[in-house]
């Protein structure tokens, strides 16, 4: 769990004010003592009469005691923490670029073929109530399964992806939102979170401008998470000649920030593997907010106990 900065009632945090005064009165009443204490030139008779207390206990004492008062300040307070709570519904839809840049053979057996097989593992590994929806990134970005709890359905629909001509990224985020509209609502009417995972190998090439689009994902609130796939000694061969396909991190990673998602970068199909592992700890959670008042009294029973032990230990005559 997480804390957070939040209080159901911040108002009672006033008595922190307590806690300055304390240190200064305990500096003050040191400093007094140890004053009154030079009065005396027989340090011997002064053992005798009055017995020698330790003075790291004493400090150590007082120091726990006022950590207690801050905890248990704060606690009264009622403070709110961060749990991280498994979401019982979503739709995730999962756009695959099919670019001819897939064609490339840096990632093996080809980028296309392994992203294929990572889309699929993230698929069957997400949460059966999820519902999974399936967008091709292309020249013409389409959608290829509506949302459906079908995991069966979805990785067919992946396995028959062929290659077609151009980057359309901010069109495909376009078809992603919408076909997030055809989700079906919960039991209570109310309509499931959404998110996109979008994974591209190459640059924009037609098209909207992507960040127009990762605009109108970030006002529905929809969080996209992007995928840099590929690296940067990536080649095809198109009409007898080679050319270089190396991705466009830096614009996956604008469109990630604009619509509070995450961007990552894959280089083979291990890397690949683990980012998907990282999205759906992602998108199969949500934040919610939780009041750590017993956590803190606890806090504060535990210092105020151990301020007590050492307050005993002073008064006590050791061999």
């Amino acid at each position: 769990m997480n804390l957070d900065a939040s209080f159901l009632n911040p108002e009672r945090l006033v008595l922190l004010v307590l806690v300055p005064l304390l240190v200064v009165l305990y500096l003050f009443l040191i400093r007094r003592k140890n004053r009154s204490g030079m009065r005396f030139t027989n340090t011997g008779v002064l053992g005798a009469v009055v017995p020698v207390q330790s003075q790291w206990r004493r400090h150590l004492a007082v120091a726990l005691s006022i950590v207690s008062l801050i905890t248990l300040s704060i606690a009264w307070a009622r403070p709110n923490g961060i749990d991280q709570v498994a979401r019982e519904r979503a739709t995730v839809v999962l756009v695959l670029d099919i670019s001819r840049s897939m064609e490339a053979t840096d990632v093996k057996p080809n980028r296309l073929d392994a992203a294929k097989q990572a889309a699929k593992d993230f698929v069957a590994d997400l949460p059966t109530t999820f519902n999974v929806a399936l967008v091709s990134l292309s020249g013409n970005p389409a959608s290829r399964m509506p949302p459906t709890l079908d995991r069966g359905q979805v990785g067919r629909a992946i396995d028959a992806l062929k290659l077609q001509d151009s980057t359309a990224i901010g069109d495909s985020i376009v078809v992603a939102l919408s076909s997030l509209t055809t989700a079906p609502k919960a039991d209570d009417g109310s309509i499931p979170p959404g998110a996109i995972v979008l994974l591209s190998d190459g640059q924009n090439t037609a098209g909207r401008a992507p960040l127009q689009a990762a605009g109108e994902a970030s006002r529905a609130k929809i969080p996209v998470y992007t995928i840099a796939y590929g690296t940067e000694n990536g080649y095809v061969d198109l009409d007898g000649k080679r050319e270089r396909v190396p991705p466009d991190p830096a614009l996956l990673r604008q469109i990630a920030t604009t619509t509070n998602g995450e961007a990552y970068t894959a280089e083979n199909l291990g890397q690949l593997g683990n980012v998907y592992k990282n999205i759906k700890s992602q998108v199969g959670f949500e934040e919610v907010k939780k009041e750590t008042t017993a956590l803190w009294a606890g806090y504060g029973l535990a210092f105020a106990v151990v301020a007590a032990l050492a307050a005993v230990s002073l008064g006590a005559r050791w061999p």
